[in-house]
């Protein structure tokens, strides 16, 4: 199983994967199942440990009876595979966040493809907390992990949207993993803290926390759901209509 970051054996699954699609479906028509295979064998490069049959379900990997999902997005779709797995099985969902993106724009009346841009948002870690709330009441079994998986990404997008310059509300036609920037793994409940920026005071609230890590209110607020399962923090007052909380010290 991978544990460090790897470019090379990154670029070699792109190269595989990405060129064994195409052949299996044509350019242009590989839409999901892309990033989640390259991830699958940039992890395992080994197939003998791809697809296990477990009970009735299927295991993406499974090495020495771990088990490793990679999940680009609907988490809750995976709630009744976790419930079965996580009796006998440590679990490991293996989550790709585009960290740069480079955008490609195609046009549906004329074909052409335009010039790669890099597109001026970077994807960071917290992109996962909508995901994880939806696994909410797996969160504190010790046998759940996750893999933050930082990729790099050239993103082909039709240009079919409802802006005048079709973009805006436009939908994705692939996208094609190009290199790793770095992972983040999380295989402890202390591990979760990296989840807390250092700036934030002894005691905060949920407005800021949002401000310390740059994220949206809401956001903040599911995140802060989700850590209260872990004990990392835990609610010791509130401030007018706010909730206070307080980081947990992390255990040894």
């Amino acid at each position: 199983m991978q544990t460090t970051i790897d470019q090379n054996l990154f670029s070699e699954a792109c190269y595989k994967m990405i060129g064994a699609l195409q052949g299996q479906n044509g350019i242009g028509t590989l839409r999901e199942k892309t990033i989640h295979s390259v991830l699958k064998y940039y992890y395992a490069p080994d197939s003998v440990y791809h697809e296990i049959k477990i009970g009735s379900y299927v295991a993406d990997i499974c090495v020495d009876g771990e088990i490793f999902e990679v999940q680009t997005r609907n988490f809750n779709k995976m709630r009744d595979k976790l419930d079965f797995f996580l009796k006998e099985h440590d679990v490991t969902i293996i989550y790709p966040v585009a960290h740069t993106k480079w955008l490609l724009w195609l046009d549906t009346e004329t074909g052409e493809l335009t010039p790669k841009r890099k597109s001026p948002k970077t994807g960071t870690i917290y992109q996962i907390i909508p995901e994880l709330y939806k696994i909410k009441m797996f969160i504190s079994n010790p046998r759940l992990h996750l893999i933050i998986s930082l990729i790099d990404v050239e993103e082909t997008r039709y240009l079919n949207g409802w802006s005048r310059d079709k973009k805006k509300g436009s939908s994705r036609m692939d996208g094609i993993p190009v290199g790793i920037y770095d992972e983040v793994r999380i295989d402890t409940f202390d591990d979760y803290t990296i989840f807390l920026p250092d700036a934030l005071p002894e005691t905060f609230t949920s407005k800021d926390l949002g401000k310390a890590a740059k994220i949206s209110p809401n956001r903040a607020a599911t995140l802060l759901n989700v850590l209260l399962e872990t004990n990392v923090v835990s609610r010791v007052g509130k401030s007018g209509h706010s909730y206070l909380y307080q980081k947990r010290a992390i255990r040894k």
